[in-house]
């Protein structure tokens, strides 16, 4: 396999179900910046290259090498431990206003049918009456 070096650090992010803003706030860069990073826009240094090293939990030899490495399950950065719970917090809200909005579609879906079906027969019934308004 014959990968770029940015390609390397995004399969490396990806693999371990990181966002490029996540990246970019542990690597303390704008989500721009470090998109650049991962586009080979930016010239990276050995110090940043260290630093994104020591995201994923690597050897600065593991990630410029390109072999397969084992996938490694991120481990919250001590000093970030803040953004993580914020970050697991926002999921869980979004997660609960997902299954509130599914629960509301399914509610209207049922509205509908009933309402649907107590028209059809409506419409069967008196298909040829017309009621009187009163004029």
């Amino acid at each position: 396999m014959n990968t770029s070096l940015p390609e390397r650090i995004r399969l490396q992010r990806l693999q371990r179900g990181l966002s490029q803003e996540n990246m970019a706030d542990l690597l303390g860069l704008s989500t721009t910046a470090y998109g650049d990073i991962e586009r080979g826009k930016t010239d990276l240094t050995l110090s940043r290259l260290n630093q994104i090293a020591g995201v994923f939990h690597m050897s600065l030899l593991a990630l410029m090498s390109d072999e397969e490495q084992p996938v490694v399950e991120a481990v919250p950065l001590p000093n970030h431990t803040h953004e993580n719970e914020t970050l697991r917090l926002t999921l869980e809200k979004q997660e609960l206003e997902l299954e509130k909005l599914r629960l509301e579609a399914d509610y209207w879906k049922r509205r509908y049918e009933e309402r649907l079906a107590w028209e059809i027969a409506r419409a069967a019934t008196n298909s040829t009456v017309r009621e009187r308004i009163g004029f």
